[in-house]
């Protein structure tokens, strides 16, 4: 019998390892898929929001992977407070726009779009994750009452133990009354 040709129990072992090999993997797969995102979580990775009834100086509050997100269309005095302030001022001199990586934090960078009426961030405060409260606050923007953080017309942090601007997610205009998130 010549090298060339294998032995019964070479087949035997790469018979077994190939079989082995099989289960291992079908054991695995599962632990695997079971990391894959959710079908829930699929298909709230994006949501439209109709804001074509949202009046200026109103905001509303949707919720997008689990979290609020402050949807507001600011008032021409709103515009005005927020883009006075220099950013020389803020503790947080970030834009925190996920839509404009490494910007500052002037009010033009924060908003949605070029007028500055539109506003959209996360409803989270960056202290320890509680939800702020709109038009309040010493700076007429939004107020976190567990430990006194208070935001500006802008989400930016002016004063209290916030570290962070009120983050802003990607989100975008599909048309004058719909934004998308995500």
């Amino acid at each position: 019998m010549s090298e060339a040709t294998g032995t019964r129990r070479d087949f035997l072992y790469v018979a077994t390892a190939a079989a082995g090999a099989v289960g291992v993997g079908a054991a695995v797969w599962p632990l695997v898929d079971q990391m894959n995102p959710s079908a829930d979580v699929r298909a709230l990775a994006s949501i439209e929001v109709d804001v074509s009834g949202v009046e200026p100086g109103t905001q509303i509050t949707v919720k997008w992977l689990g979290k609020p997100v402050f949807i507001r269309r600011r008032t021409e005095e709103e515009i005005e407070a927020a883009r006075a302030t220099a950013v020389s001022e803020l503790p947080d001199q970030g834009a925190e726009n996920a839509n404009r990586e490494g910007a500052d934090a002037s009010d033009e960078n924060r908003t949605l779009d070029e007028a500055g009426e539109w506003l959209v961030m996360m409803g989270v405060c960056t202290h320890l994750g509680c939800v702020p409260l709109g038009d309040a606050g010493d700076f007429g923007g939004w107020f976190c009452p567990c430990h006194g953080s208070h935001y500006d017309t802008a989400g930016r942090i002016r004063r209290g133990p916030a570290p962070k601007n009120l983050p802003v997610p990607v989100a975008s205009f599909v048309d004058d009354g719909l934004i998308r998130l995500g």
